[in-house]
């Protein structure tokens, strides 16, 4: 067993680089965190790119329920970014994102408690992702972006998804027995 942690920007290269990581063995899930939409024809182009990619033989399952990392063989999740971005769907935080100032109404104190209800359920989702990346008997390939090198986003919510993505992929770092950073398609060694 072990937790393989891959970092990197947008169109950098880690999703076929952790592919890479995972050659060779026989049983293989890919945790696919992001559903197709049919209204989205770029994301689904995408999509089918890394479906074309994978070895015929690994099996695929669309989830962002954090208990499907404990299990057993190999797991390749792809990704730690788009099932954030899930989960802060999921618990509300998108709905509630900018409810989050300062005013005195009632409607307004109604609106903060409703996005601190929100926030409290996507703690929750992240720390059961966490809890079950630490507790894996599998050998597992996480893939995630690095948000942290750009622009501080325009809005709240943008800010949040930040925020929320870079501290999951802290709590992933610390606990993972290697982690890469890859950038225009070359791999670097952080631990």
């Amino acid at each position: 067993m072990s937790r393989v942690l891959v970092l990197g920007g947008s169109r950098s290269g880690k999703s076929a680089y952790a592919e890479q990581l995972l050659e060779g063995w026989a049983d293989v899930t890919y945790l696919a965190t992001s559903k197709v939409e049919d209204s989205d024809s770029e994301w689904a182009s995408r999509v089918a790119a890394h479906r074309a990619r994978r070895p015929v033989g690994w099996a695929t399952l669309e989830t962002t329920m954090p208990s499907e990392l404990v299990r057993g063989g190999a797991v390749l999740v792809d990704s730690i970014t788009t099932w954030v971005a899930a989960l802060m769907d999921e618990t509300g935080v998108w709905d509630t994102a900018d409810a989050g100032g300062s005013g005195g109404g009632g409607a307004h104190a109604a609106d903060r408690r409703r996005a601190e209800a929100a926030l409290d359920r996507l703690a929750l989702r992240c720390d059961a992702l966490v809890n079950n990346w630490v507790m894996t008997p599998a050998h597992v390939v996480a893939v995630s972006d690095e948000v942290g090198l750009g622009v501080v986003p325009e809005t709240r919510s943008g800010r949040l998804f930040r925020d929320t993505l870079g501290n999951v992929n802290q709590r992933l770092a610390a606990t993972a027995d290697e982690v890469w950073f890859v950038v225009a398609g070359l791999p670097q060694r952080l631990r």
